[in-house]
C-alpha cells in the first residue's frame, strides 16, 4: 500500500487550510479532486505542487471540445502506418509500433503512482466526464488492435480542473472530491507576490495591489485580471525600472492586465468618468 503523505503546499505554491484538506481528502479516499475557480487562481499549478510533494511524475491532459476518453487511453496511428507502407520505413506488420498511449493510458500503465492532470474538463462534451470516470474505475484497458491489456499497479492521483463554463453531470460530481479556489484577498495576494518577487519594495507592493484590486472592482470588465496576470505585470514593471504606479489612463503595461478590447475601453471610460465603480 502506498504511504500516505500529507499535502501542505510548497515554497512556490501557497495554500490555505481548506485547500490542503480537500487535497488530503482526495488522496486518502483515492478519489479524483475536482478544482473549480476563475482562470488564474492556480488550479493547474496545484497539480504541479502535489507532484512535487509526492515526488512523482505529472502527466498533463489538456482537454479540448473534441476530446474523448478513449483518445486519452491510446490512439492507433493509421496515418503513420500508411506512410510507412508507401515509403518502406519499418515493418508495418508490427501494429504495436503505431499504438501511442495517451495521458490516461500512460497514467494507468505506469509502474508507480503518478499525478494525472485533466485540465479544463468543462471544454469537453457532456459524455466525456462519465466516460472518463468509467475508465478510471476500471483501472485497466485493452488495446483492441493488438490484444494487449494494461492493468494499473497504482491508482493515479487525478486532479481535474474546471473554469465553471459548463455544468458537469451529477453522477460525475458524486464520485469526486470538490474544492472551489476563491480569488485571493489582498493579504494573501501580498504573500503570493512576495513568493514571486521577493525583492519588491513594500511601497511598490502596496501600490500595485491597490491598482490591481481597483481594476478588478470595475463593474464593466468582461475579464478581470487574474493572479498570473498580476505577477506578469509586476515582472514588466521591474524590467522597466518603474518603482511607482497609480491608477490612471496611462498606466504602464496595461495590456498585461486587461486582455480584451472592450475592457480597455471600459477602463478608459470609467477613469474619464472620475468614479470608482464597484461590482
Amino acid at each position: 500500500m502506498t504511504e500516505f503523505r500529507r499535502f501542505r503546499g510548497t515554497l512556490g505554491y501557497l495554500t490555505n487550510d481548506a485547500l490542503e484538506a480537500a487535497v488530503n481528502c482526495a488522496l486518502a479516499l483515492e478519489r479524483p479532486l475536482l478544482v473549480k475557480g476563475e482562470p488564474g487562481t492556480g488550479k493547474t499549478l496545484l497539480a504541479e505542487a502535489i507532484a512535487q510533494t509526492l515526488e512523482t511524475e505529472l502527466i498533463p491532459w489538456h482537454v479540448k471540445s473534441t476530446t474523448r476518453a478513449q483518445d486519452g487511453l491510446y490512439v492507433y496511428d493509421t496515418v503513420q502506418r500508411l506512410y510507412d507502407s508507401r515509403f518502406g520505413d519499418g515493418d508495418v506488420r508490427d501494429i504495436r509500433r503505431y499504438i501511442k498511449l495517451g495521458p490516461l493510458g500512460r497514467a494507468l500503465a505506469s509502474e508507480r503512482r503518478v499525478i494525472l492532470l485533466i485540465d479544463e474538463i468543462d471544454k469537453a462534451d457532456l459524455e466525456f466526464p462519465n466516460d472518463l470516470l468509467h475508465e478510471l474505475d476500471r483501472m485497466r484497458f485493452r488495446v483492441v488492435e493488438t490484444g494487449d491489456e494494461y492493468v494499473a499497479k497504482e491508482r493515479p492521483v487525478v486532479i481535474i480542473t474546471s473554469n465553471n463554463e459548463k455544468e458537469l453531470p451529477d453522477a460525475f460530481l458524486r464520485r469526486c472530491v470538490f474544492h472551489f479556489i476563491d480569488f485571493p484577498d489582498r493579504e494573501f495576494m501580498r504573500q503570493i507576490v512576495n513568493v514571486h518577487h521577493p525583492e519588491l519594495s513594500r511601497a511598490l507592493v502596496d501600490q500595485v495591489l491597490a491598482v490591481f484590486y481597483e481594476i478588478r472592482n470595475m463593474s464593466r470588465l468582461r475579464k478581470r485580471p487574474s493572479t498570473s496576470e498580476l505577477i506578469d505585470w509586476i515582472a514588466a514593471l521591474r524590467k522597466a525600472g518603474i518603482d511607482e504606479v497609480k491608477l490612471e489612463q496611462a498606466l504602464p503595461f496595461l495590456g498585461a492586465l486587461l486582455k480584451k478590447e472592450q475592457d480597455l475601453v471600459a477602463y478608459a471610460d470609467q477613469l474619464a468618468g472620475g468614479r470608482k465603480y464597484r461590482s
